[in-house]
């Protein structure tokens, strides 16, 4: 009898293993096999490589194919973030509570997966992928505030990525224009987040997600990648919807141009100024720029003006280049050549700058091709209890970046005092964005309050707390005063 109950436990603890192995499946993508972490039904693929490392003789070149690894890769941890500066309390560092992060690398092509159907091939659920911001010389897709679990509970796979930043994701030079194959420089960044669309295309469906439904979107520097993938003619065809967050929309008559830290310089004006301060610190032929370290690289620009008073800023940005970049994101709309598919945009109430008239042109001009566009603000103050003296004038009201809480419902990883208005207000933003990724409708699969900007009904939703907010409804009613005036002058 005794021998019987063993081998029943025995049974019962060998079904169990069947059927977490079950639960848990190995995928097999580019690279090799893989295997997640799941919590609370959700299965977290963290740092999956989608490329080579860009070090070495690949710095300041297109992303090549990814190194195979061998055996079960057990995707536990994030990858490193791109190369940038150290983060110190105070600004958005206290708010997003960095520190957890893998240590920053050149060595920084890696994504993360999101999913509740991993293994499931036939499950076609809508993917977005997530281009986080910071100027494109900081941040990194696995920061708190990026916690996929909420949009994988939506039935929306989530892929947030890495990319290259600054001098090393962006940096233009002769010497490398003469090297491409292409006859350009610059733009390595924009390069991976392509790539990384190109990884989704090829191996989403081991996730169970659907290549053919994939929505692109980011904030502030990842909201301007959106607009350079959107003009991109290398990035069409590889996503289905867009939604620009913080980035600006259109010039008008009363704003010429959005709101932007630096004019645009021409190929040859930039790599020009850059080869200027790279040559002066001996570094004055690519075997030399590519054997430097990563510090002295990233430090040269700051070097240079130490040394010589000379303010010199080193260009590096997404620029048009007439490859990865054929003209403008403004251009392209007004040519007609942007991507044509449903775009959502907007912005926050205290962001930087005023974008409301420019983000409406955006929806006009969209309208006038026939095409759909949804425009939004954001206009809920933070609340702030004063446990962080630290924080800046510039993290006050609904300041820039303030709305990525709530769009990722994350807000568990705040130090905020949020109220149950918040949360709702989260859930709410939370499944505007997850039905656009699965209906290109944030209302759902049929219409609602949410109507598309027009000129004949040039409509901002307003996110905001149920409870009185009056500033913020005043603030609608002028956004919409604003838009109509605009409409009708148009």
């Amino acid at each position: 009898m005794k021998i019987y109950s063993k081998l029943l436990m025995m049974a019962a603890v060998l079904s169990g293993c069947a059927q977490q192995a079950k639960e848990n499946p190995v995928l097999t993508i580019e690279g090799g096999q893989i295997q997640g972490v799941e919590t609370d039904g959700v299965y977290a693929y963290k740092g999956i490589p989608y490329a080579a490392a860009p070090i070495n003789d690949l710095r300041w070149k297109a992303p090549q194919p990814v190194v195979a690894w061998e055996g079960i890769k057990i995707a536990d941890q994030f990858g490193h973030p791109g190369y940038q500066s150290v983060h110190y309390p105070g600004g958005y560092t206290t708010e997003w509570g960095y520190g957890a992060e893998s240590p920053y690398s050149e060595d920084c092509l890696y994504l993360n997966v999101y999913t509740k159907t991993p293994g499931k091939v036939d499950a076609k659920k809508p993917v977005a992928v997530w281009i986080h911001g910071g100027g494109y010389r900081e941040g990194w897709g696995s920061e708190p505030e990026f916690d996929g679990q909420e949009w994988a509970e939506k039935d929306v796979i989530l892929v947030t990525i890495n990319y290259r930043l600054g001098v090393f994701g962006f940096m233009t030079h002769p010497e490398l224009t003469a090297e491409s194959p292409n006859g350009v420089s610059g733009n390595y960044g924009i390069l991976d987040q392509i790539e990384s669309l190109k990884w989704v295309n090829k191996n989403i469906e081991q996730f169970g997600g659907d290549p053919n439904n994939v929505t692109i979107f980011g904030q502030s520097a990842g909201g301007g990648s959106v607009r350079t993938l959107c003009e991109s003619p290398l990035a069409r065809g590889l996503f289905h919807k867009a939604v620009i967050m913080s980035a600006g929309g259109l010039p008008t008559a009363t704003q010429p141009s959005q709101p932007s830290r630096f004019a645009p310089m021409s190929l040859e004006q930039a790599g020009e100024l850059n080869k200027k301060v790279l040559d002066w610190a001996g570094f004055d032929s690519l075997e030399k720029m590519r054997r430097a370290s990563t510090e002295q690289i990233h430090t040269v620009g700051d070097i240079y003006a130490g040394a010589t008073g000379e303010r010199v800023w080193m260009p590096m940005m997404p620029i048009v280049e007439g490859y990865v970049s054929k003209e403008s994101f403004d251009q392209a709309a007004l040519n007609g050549n942007l991507a044509d598919v449903p775009y959502m945009i907007g912005y926050t109430m205290d962001d930087l700058g005023d974008m409301g008239a420019g983000i409406a042109e955006f929806c006009f001009n969209r309208d006038s091709l026939g095409n759909k566009a949804w425009a939004y603000e954001f206009a809920r103050p933070l609340p702030d209890d004063g446990s962080h003296p630290e924080v800046t004038q510039r993290l006050k009201g609904a300041f820039h970046s303030s709305d990525l809480w709530y769009v990722f419902k994350s807000l568990k990883h705040c130090w905020r005092p949020w109220t149950k208005g918040d949360w709702d207000l989260s859930e709410k933003m939370l499944t505007a964005w997850a039905n656009f990724a699965k209906y290109s409708n944030p209302n759902g699969a049929n219409d609602g309050e949410w109507t598309p900007c027009t000129k004949e009904n040039p409509n901002f939703m307003i996110f905001k707390l149920n409870e009185a907010n009056e500033e913020a409804s005043a603030m609608g009613e002028t956004i919409k005063g604003q838009t109509q005036a605009w409409a009708n002058a148009k």
